[in-house]
């Protein structure tokens, strides 16, 4: 059990990402790109891809959308040639913070990174300094349900890592990032509607922040999200009501 704030945590993500649809379009055509570019073009050999391909069928982005980012990772059209980019810093009350990025231009990322980290009182760190702090993971989020045995169950004979109970209700199920898909899908061919699904980084243990301090993070995790160059922001922060 954990985590009495997670429902609402997540309501209020899912919210933020609905207010930004196109700029998470953005993002997934270039995650599209540069998974096709580094692994090919078919989803059936490429789990990143298919990943991504996954992502944005469920933001409902148009097939053709699809086809033209993997068309451009895969050198059959023309494109921008980005690179992976990973920064890590602090955030309010040392809250940890993982950055990543996909630019063309890595002078004007890691500037506005560090900009965005230090002026609203953050600062930039340096290479692994809280990446210990996270584990590379699948996660399948469930709205809270009275009756989570059956979801349990299945997740566990599909392979989960881990199924988390929490507090409110909620579940999240946990898994190997190359076994995401298959439970993710599988979940869905049995019934079960997830409200987010995602590979992250997941932070082993949680900062609770709350009034001020969860007010000043929350900009940062804003700021930062909405720079062109950002694909995903994570942090050990929860939100407390």
């Amino acid at each position: 059990m954990a985590g009495h704030s997670k429902w609402a945590n997540i309501q209020h993500r899912k919210g933020r990402q609905d207010a930004k649809r196109g700029k998470i379009f953005t993002k997934l055509v270039k995650e599209i790109t540069v998974a096709a570019r580094m692994s090919g073009g078919d989803i059936n050999f490429n789990p990143r891809l298919r990943s991504a391909v996954t992502a944005a069928k469920e933001q409902s982005m148009p097939a053709e959308n699809i086809t033209r980012a993997i068309k451009r990772g895969t050198g059959e059209l023309e494109g921008v040639n980005y690179e992976e980019i990973r920064y890590e810093g602090y955030g309010i009350s040392g809250v940890a913070i993982i950055i990543d990025c996909l630019s063309d231009n890595k002078v004007r990322a890691v500037a506005d990174v560090r900009h965005a980290l230090s002026k609203n009182g953050g600062n930039l760190g340096t290479d692994g300094c809280v990446s210990f702090l996270f584990k590379h993971c699948g996660s399948i989020f469930f709205a809270p349900i009275e009756d989570s045995e059956a979801l349990m169950d299945e997740a566990i004979n599909l392979g989960a890592d881990d199924v988390i109970i929490n507090d409110d209700k909620s579940v999240e199920i946990i898994t190997a990032p190359n076994d995401f898909t298959k439970i993710n899908e599988g979940l869905e061919k049995l019934g079960f509607k997830k409200e987010l699904a995602e590979l992250t980084m997941k932070a082993e243990n949680e900062i609770n922040l709350k009034g001020e301090d969860a007010l000043k993070m929350q900009k940062i995790l804003d700021i930062l999200e909405d720079l062109d160059d950002v694909q995903e922001v994570y942090t050990n922060a929860n939100f407390e009501d």
